[in-house]
Parts: C-alpha cells; structure tokens; sequence
C-alpha cells in the first residue's frame, strides 16, 4: 500500500515515517475480532507482520462462514486463533482476546485497521511519558484521504447527540455549542484531551481493565467503545488522540451498511439488516445504562426509537448506508 512509510520500527532507527522510539521490552498485544473479512483480515495481517514485527497477534474470528479462520491457521501460524463456533459480537470477541493478551498495553484494531510504520511505538512512547493516559488513538484516515471523525469524538449526551442528529452539527461543525459530537471546534494537528475514539483503533494499557472491568458484552456491535470509554473517563484516566500518527482505516467491511466500503464489503443482506438494527439497540442500552433516573432519559428513549423505525423504513427499501 502506498499510504505506508518504508521500514521497521528498531530502536534508533530512521525512515521515511522519522525517528521511531520503542522500548524493547514493552510487550504489546494486538486484538482483531473478525467476521466474514478473509481477504481484509489478510491485508492486516500483512501488514502487521511486516511493519510491526514485535507485536503479540491475536485474532478472535465470530464463526465466519468465509474461511476466515482456516486462512489465519494456514498462512499465519505464529498467530493466535480463536476459532469461535457463534458469533459472539465484538465486545464478546475484545474481552476473549483480550483474557490471552499477554502485553503490558493491548492495541483492539479492527481487520480493516492499517497502522503505518511506527505508528505504535510512537503512541507507546507517548504512553509511557504520561502515565495517567489510559487510552491513546492516533489519526485515521479513509480510503479517500479524509479524517475518520469516529476516532476523536464527545460522549453522546442528550445535546451532543440533538445537535449532531438534528444536522445542526453539519451546518456549525467548528461550533463549540452545536459540533460537541465529533469535536470539530478543537484543533486536530494538536494533541487532545477527547472523550471516546472506535474499538477499530484504540491502544489501551492493560492494567487499566483491572479498574473499569472488561468490555461490556450487552453491546453486540456498535456502543461497545462508548461504554468502554465513558467508564475509562469515570475511572480518572485520559484518553488522548494523537495526530501525525497515522492509521489507515477501510471503515465498515464486516458490517456492510457504510458508503466507505460498499465496494468490497461481503456482508449479506441478513448482515446488514441486522447492523442498521444494532445502531440504535446500542443507543437505547446506553442510555439506558448510563443516564438511567434522569427526568429526560424516556424523552431521549423515545427518539431512540423514532431512529429507528425510520432506519428500518430505509433497510426496507434497500438503503443500508448509515
């Protein structure tokens, strides 16, 4: 791929990504929960090999019908497979791979998550000089060029989430009052605070879940970082984004309802039926779980549901693209 720099991350050595600063004895774990995402899965594993020598790889595959896990096992044997017989979702497959994680800092990156050179030594690096981040993500970037807005957002509160759904947020999105969703009032070439960034890319301390717990298996899909950010947050640690860290991101591929991969997703039709369902299942347990006695919270449920019925009314006529 083109978007990546040329070389390996060793201590001291210099590419075209700049000067790579690793520790050598910092273990680091990477999780990749896969459905249905062989030849994507595939790209990952290339890439990880090749550009991330030092890592310990583990991928959990959610019973893919694609031969997903006999192609891990055959052309990828230093990896670790859990070849599960259910789909157990993603935050199901997060905590299974990460229960084998043996790194003192756990990556979760999705099978179609690309980390350019150096790219996580540099977030290590960054880690290990401020010990109160928790969690660190860098800049993600679509198969077009543009930002990932997912990876550097504000928690959904009832404004943020009025704002952004009400496409207040798209006319005003440097406004500090109305762009809370996706942030676009900070400055992004500068490290920042923010409150959650997507499981697909997202280094973690591994002690941190002695803390807050594992991930939270009511989310099958969608919500899962949420939950998990809004608890890292709660517990006392930072999670900070980091720009010039690069990561390329397909976005989508597994659950085959997003415009950025419509081209080379393989989900089918019962997939995607049942991802456009999940997007507002996870908004409902959210809010459920986190602002639950709030006198707002059944006017917020309510509109929950207005979504998604309208959303069912679209997988009906056959537009699946959030």
């Amino acid at each position: 791929m083109d978007f990546f720099c040329q070389g390996k991350e060793r201590r001291g050595s210099r590419s075209a990504c700049g000067e790579v600063e690793l520790i050598v004895d910092t273990k680091v774990s990477a999780v990749i929960v896969n459905y249905n995402s062989r030849e994507v899965l595939k790209e990952c594993l290339d890439n990880l090999k090749k550009n991330h020598s030092a890592l310990e790889i583990i991928v959990v595959d959610n019973a893919s019908p694609d031969g997903s896990a006999e192609m891990v096992k055959r052309e990828f044997p230093e990896v670790t497979l859990f070849a599960l017989m259910k789909n157990i979702g993603l935050a199901g497959g997060n905590n299974t791979g990460l229960r084998a994680a043996k790194g003192d800092y756990v990556l979760f990156l999705g099978p179609d998550a690309f980390p350019e050179v150096g790219a996580i030594g540099k977030l290590i690096s960054h880690m290990q000089k401020n010990p109160e981040v928790g969690v660190s993500v860098g800049e993600m970037r679509l198969r077009d060029g543009r930002i990932d807005r997912d990876a550097h957002r504000g928690f959904p509160s009832p404004w943020v989430s009025l704002t952004h759904f009400s496409g207040l947020e798209n006319l005003f999105p440097k406004s500090r009052l109305f762009g809370g969703y996706f942030l676009g009032y900070k400055d992004f070439k500068k490290v920042q605070d923010i409150d959650l960034c997507t499981s697909h890319f997202m280094l973690t301390r591994k002690k941190i879940f002695d803390k807050v717990g594992p991930w939270d298996e009511d989310f099958f899909v969608y919500g899962e970082d949420v939950d998990f950010c809004w608890r890292v947050k709660k517990a006392g640690w930072r999670i900070v984004y980091v720009p010039g860290v690069k990561i390329l991101h397909y976005k989508g591929v597994s659950v085959g309802i997003r415009a950025e991969t419509r081209d080379i997703t393989k989900a089918t039709r019962e997939t995607k039926k049942k991802m456009i369902a999940e997007t507002t299942q996870a908004m409902l347990k959210f809010y459920r779980k986190h602002y639950r006695g709030k006198l707002y919270t059944p006017v917020i449920l309510a509109g929950i549901k207005v979504l998604s019925l309208f959303r069912s009314a679209k997988t009906r006529l056959g537009l699946f693209n959030e």
